[in-house]
């Protein structure tokens, strides 16, 4: 058995949480979310606890009951919480300007500035200059605008210049030994 699969969801107050067929949709005060539900898994809602089960013991079923149980909580979680990345620019003259909530300009060293625009439910917040933070209610969009930014310019390991998580540690390098 599954030690994720088997773990229960509690639904916080304020949360509605509706299964038809194979969609669930997950509704609260930060927005709605919907998840396709994979062939086999049952989730069932008893008073304020989801739970997920799944058909058999076969391969399939049991690498798709962990699966289905995080997709879920992830749900619930971003509905009620919503998720956030900090993204970190080290470098002279990098620098990061929001444009509005869905838009951001960035510095990082090329002769013109990057443009990225949010996708539809992830919003931009610049408080510094150097530190872009990305939220939003869906893990997964989240954590893939947020990788997008960071690929735009990878932190290098001699100097540690570009764009990092905030938790991010950059193994540092030796450069050329002098004579």
């Amino acid at each position: 058995m599954s030690r994720v699969g088997k773990a229960p969801i509690t639904i916080p107050d304020g949360l509605s949480v509706e299964i038809s067929d194979d969609m669930i949709k997950v509704s609260g005060k930060q927005g709605e979310l919907t998840q396709q539900i994979p062939e086999g898994i049952d989730i069932q809602v008893e008073d304020s606890v989801i739970t997920v089960e799944r058909a058999d013991d076969s391969r399939q079923q049991r690498s798709l009951h962990g699966l289905a149980r995080a997709l879920v909580n992830n749900m619930v979680e971003g509905v009620s919480n919503g998720f956030m990345k900090e993204l970190n620019i080290v470098g002279v003259g990098y620098r990061a300007q929001a444009k509005g909530t869905n838009a951001l300009e960035l510095a990082l060293g090329f002769s013109h500035p990057v443009q990225v625009e949010a996708p539809e439910g992830v919003t931009f917040d610049v408080p510094e200059p150097t530190i872009i933070k990305v939220s939003g209610i869906d893990k997964q969009l989240v954590g893939q605008v947020a990788a997008d930014i960071r690929a735009l310019k990878k932190p290098e390991p001699y100097k540690g210049k570009g764009i990092r998580y905030v938790d991010e540690y950059v193994i540092r390098k030796a450069g050329k030994a002098a004579k």
